[in-house]
């Protein structure tokens, strides 16, 4: 028995005095990797300090009072009125204390929110449940979405290291370069944070928030979306890549060669409408219709052997492109090409046993939509 006691306190103290249990059970704030952080930190430090400071005064008295004024030292009571001196006391310190908080904690206020003179502007727009990412200064606009594998979140895999915090596309920025965020949403109320960073904003339907960041150096900083946005709002995670300014411009250049592909109208076989669209269903509409396409009704409707599935194309794509008003189905002219809204029209008619036998062409799906502006 004395053994296993022995055992259990070893293996309590060897937990509790490892790296990594520091680096899982940290409570402090994160120190962060841009000047605005470092200074949040700070002031979170220091007004710690200062509370610490005058828990120990306070409970000190107390306590002082409460072990040498007891009764079984013959202590007792004493009968007195208010006195101006004291009151007059115990209400200019408390007044000077704040003001002393008030002063670095206005400052860095106004820090963090000077955006003037930003070198790139990034427009942050929430999706349910995605982010996307708008360089107004280039001409790069993407998605970025979750890629935790289904299996993984269904427990049936053993989770990755960035389990729930991994994307497809991840926000790339240089260092040493302020950035101006501009954040709304296309839906609903979602918040982008960032802890490294020290930016947390909300992205509010028709409004647009701002805030700025310099990251000192390069590295990939994680974060989450921290507002109740609905079913998927567990899974909208939030990857910055910052690199070197050489880096950055070269990954533009790419960026915008790519998109620009992306948008031309081209041939496309079944064979790769089919293995193109299983990537984009999977990415844009299985946390919603499920990956094998049961649904989850009645918010969710079934695609396997659906009436719009095995009904009119032109319906279907068209119910891609413009989603239905007053329900979950988002559109998604924006979101997607159309070369990918072909693509994933095409599989959902021949998924799961559908197997219609037709397809969307890109060159059906751009006219359509031409036809809707």
């Amino acid at each position: 028995m004395k053994r296993v006691g022995f055992s259990a306190v070893s293996a309590l103290l060897l937990l509790t005095t490892s790296h990594s249990a520091f680096a899982e059970w940290g409570l402090n704030m994160t120190e962060g990797v841009t000047r605005i952080s470092h200074e949040v930190h700070d002031l979170h430090m220091t007004i710690f300090y200062v509370c610490v400071a005058i828990a120990v005064v306070v409970f000190g008295v107390m306590l002082y009072s409460i072990i040498y004024h007891r009764k079984s030292r013959g202590a007792k009571a004493q009968n007195f009125h208010e006195s101006t001196v004291v009151e007059l006391i115990w209400t200019v310190i408390p007044l000077v204390i704040l003001v002393g908080m008030c002063i670095p904690a206005t400052a860095t206020l106004i820090d963090m929110y000077d955006n003037t003179d930003a070198e790139i502007d990034v427009q942050v727009t929430g999706y349910q449940w995605k982010w996307r990412y708008t360089y107004l200064n280039e001409e790069v606009d993407f998605f970025s979405i979750l890629t935790t594998p289904e299996e993984q979140i269904a427990g049936t895999e053993a989770k990755s290291e960035h389990y729930l915090l991994e994307v497809d596309k991840p926000l790339v920025l240089p260092v040493d370069t302020k950035v101006r965020f501009l954040f709304t949403s296309k839906d609903v109320i979602h918040s982008w944070w960032v802890p490294d960073l020290a930016v947390k904003k909300d992205t509010i339907p028709g409004f647009i928030n701002e805030s700025w960041a310099i990251i000192d150096k390069p590295g990939i900083y994680r974060g989450q979306c921290t507002e109740l946005c609905g079913k998927g709002h567990g899974f909208m995670p939030i990857v910055v890549k910052a690199v070197s300014k050489d880096e950055y411009k070269t990954w533009v250049t790419a960026q915008a060669v790519a998109q620009a592909a992306a948008r031309e109208v081209k041939d496309m076989s079944f064979a790769e409408l089919m293995s193109q669209g299983e990537k984009i269903y999977n990415s844009n509409c299985a946390a919603c219709h499920q990956k094998s396409g049961a649904g989850i009704p009645p918010m969710f409707p079934a695609l396997k052997g659906s009436p719009m599935a095995l009904g009119d194309i032109d319906k279907h794509i068209q119910m891609v492109l413009k989603g239905k008003p007053g329900t979950a189905m988002s559109a998604f002219a924006e979101q997607l090409s159309v070369s990918d809204v072909a693509a994933v029209v095409t599989y959902e008619r021949n998924a799961w046993g559908n197997d219609t036998g037709d397809s969307a062409s890109p060159k059906r799906v751009k006219d359509l939509k031409d036809n809707n502006k």
